[in-house]
């Protein structure tokens, strides 16, 4: 039977349609709070994992995959929809496709603090504040940072 945690993750990864759907036919407030829900959801699986005693390896495989899918969908999207610039988000889904491929432990203080910069811009750029450049440019530099960390310690 599958833990309560990995059906939180997994429903993130099944909620990307949803998320996507809202982001192109609603108005931006509910897609980017959606959005924001997703990513806490990130959280709340892995609170429940580590307070059930749950954490498993599929929670472990699933658990980056499902943030990175939001993140990197959300981020193709706004190039079609707000002409988010493509270095960025290229710069972003190269890290992580390097970090993935070579993954052998879990994510630094680094790559959590990159995860959070990137949902913060990905928020402000759904809903085109000021600044969301500016933020997604150095949620970029924290991803850069996190790769070097990740490929430093090993």
């Amino acid at each position: 039977m599958i833990s309560l945690p990995n059906l939180i993750t997994l429903g993130r990864i099944l909620a990307l349609p949803l998320f996507l759907a809202l982001l192109y036919f609603t108005p931006p407030v509910w897609a980017a709070v959606c959005f924001l829900l997703l990513a806490l959801s990130d959280a709340v699986d892995g609170l429940l994992a580590r307070a059930l005693g749950e954490v498993t390896d599929l929670g472990k495989f699933l658990d980056p995959l499902a943030d990175k899918l939001l993140v990197i969908s959300a981020l193709i999207a706004l190039i079609d929809l707000r002409n988010v610039p493509v270095l960025p988000v290229i710069l972003i889904v190269a890290r992580d496709l390097l970090v993935s491929a070579g993954r052998t432990t879990g994510a630094s203080v680094w790559g959590k603090i990159k995860t959070v910069f990137q949902i913060i811009a990905v928020v402000m750029l759904i809903l085109s504040w000021p600044y969301a450049l500016v933020v997604l440019w150095f949620a970029v530099f924290l991803t850069l940072i996190s790769g070097v960390d990740y490929f430093v310690r090993g």
